[in-house]
């Protein structure tokens, strides 16, 4: 029961730490700790059953081996400017260094050598033009598109060398919490995700804590329960937005994700888009408490004739509140009450028109919804003033860029809120105040999607083969 390094979490961040440390032929006794199953075990019924059936445990979308992300879309940001704060730490030059070292480990495994979003100076100079008109400002990303059913096959792939490569993986294990003594983390206490109440101790002389997006808040009620230094950030609530792929086409030909950020007014917080799938699907995931978000997702070869993307608007407490995470899911169950446990759809046009959408009237429109047990209704009477006007005035600013985006029947899907606001004080070397203990991935909140995690993933494992 005694390892060198103790991983929680079978993420990206946890992977890369792993494989970052047998790429260096480190000795080091490995064990890697995931509440959810190994990759081939990860299926979600849907594709038969046509309606999310609330999986037990656990959502397999959302976790084991992989992570949410790789099951949602695997796309890979290639440039520093996205995917969190991680270089405000490590520095500018050094995260692209990294990002560039770590999309080689990808291509090695079996990623699409193809890059979107190069080669097409003028056409994007013209998109960044009726961006600046609009008041917003584009971030053209290179993306490496994995595809969800591609990154299934490639991550299956980095598993299997994990195994083979004497890695111990706990599979269907939850962490319960972490052995602390004299300032120091020196093990982790487990129990079975579907009988939590007979324990295990496992002691390990570094403690790796990746548990991601779904862990975020764990993480953030063991920082407080042990003094480990960190303080609330930005939590983002916003919604799915559904078009017709020829509104999309001339964006998703050029630059096939469009990252726009704008700070509309009266309120000018930080409003973008996130994570947009041409030809993809609006998909469902299932967090703790029956808690039900909306996300989305694109295959290689299984296309739709819609496109999806994340409008998230960013909001910041500070005093006298400072739970940035429990308010996300108090709006989150409030719009899943809504729609009776299930995701509300909404179409834009009824929204500016101060009405409820019928389920007729979703029949009646050009959009058909690439997810069709979501719950017709009106997503204002849950989502917050601020949240919500906010993203109407975004919506009409994206218009300018891509005309036809504000449009009635574009639909808005809703919640789709991001888990990351925890943010955890470390150093270059992810060292916390509390000894032997190291915080990664979006859990850590430094991170916000696969490339940045698994990047962060590679930097620990290098200090850890130090060690």
């Amino acid at each position: 029961m005694e390892y060198d390094v103790i991983i929680v979490g079978a993420g990206p961040a946890g992977i890369f730490t792993a494989l970052e440390m047998i790429r260096n032929k480190s000795p080091k006794k490995i064990l890697m700790i995931e509440k959810g199953k190994a990759i081939e075990n990860r299926k979600c019924p849907k594709s038969v059953t046509k309606e999310c059936i609330n999986c037990k445990p656990y959502c397999n979308i959302t976790t084991g081996f992989s992570g949410a992300g790789a099951f949602s879309d695997g796309k890979l940001s290639l440039s520093n400017e996205v995917g969190g704060d991680l270089p405000a730490l490590i520095g500018e030059a050094f995260a692209q260094e990294m990002i560039n070292y770590t999309d080689k480990i990808y291509l090695e495994f079996g990623a699409d050598s193809k890059v979107e979003g190069i080669n097409a100076d003028e056409k994007i100079k013209e998109i960044r033009r009726n961006a600046i008109k609009s008041g917003l400002k584009l971030v053209d990303c290179p993306i490496r598109h994995l595809g969800t059913e591609q990154a299934q096959i490639l991550y299956s792939k980095i598993q299997k060398y994990l195994l083979d490569n004497n890695i111990e993986i706990l599979f269907g294990k939850i962490c319960k919490d972490i052995v602390i003594s004299d300032d120091t983390c020196k093990g982790v206490i487990i129990a079975d995700s579907s009988k939590q109440d007979e324990t295990v101790t496992y002691y390990g002389k570094e403690i790796v804590i990746a548990t991601g997006r779904k862990g975020a808040d764990w993480l953030n009620d063991i920082c407080i329960k042990y003094n480990v230094e960190h303080k609330a950030g930005t939590v983002d609530i916003g919604v799915r937005v559904e078009v017709r792929n020829e509104i999309m086409e001339d964006v998703n030909n050029v630059l096939y994700e469009s990252k726009l950020i704008g700070y509309p007014l009266p309120f000018k917080n930080k409003v973008r888009t996130f994570c947009q799938n041409p030809g993809g699907f609006v998909s469902q995931e299932n967090y703790d408490d029956n808690l039900a978000i909306v996300n989305g997702h694109s295959y290689k070869k299984l296309k739709s004739d819609n496109t999806n993307l994340a409008i998230l608007c960013s909001h910041n407490f500070s005093y006298p509140f400072n739970q940035p995470i429990d308010y996300a899911k108090k709006v989150g169950q409030l719009v899943n009450m809504l729609g009776n446990g299930h995701i509300l759809v909404q179409r834009f046009g009824d929204i500016l028109e101060g009405k409820r959408t019928w389920p007729k009237e979703l029949a009646q429109t050009n959009v058909k919804p690439s997810m069709p047990d979501a719950i017709a209704g009106d997503i204002t009477s849950a989502m917050p003033y601020r949240t919500m006007v906010n993203i109407i005035s975004f919506i009409k600013a994206v218009d300018t860029v891509v005309p036809g985006f504000a449009s009635t029947e574009t639909l808005l899907y809703a919640p789709e809120i991001k888990f990351y606001s925890n943010k955890v004080n470390m150093d270059e070397h992810f060292n916390t105040n509390i000894k032997g203990l190291h915080c990664l991935g979006d859990s850590s909140g430094w991170t916000r999607g696969l490339m940045m995690a698994s990047v962060m993933g590679v930097l620990m494992g290098r200090e850890l083969c130090k060690k």
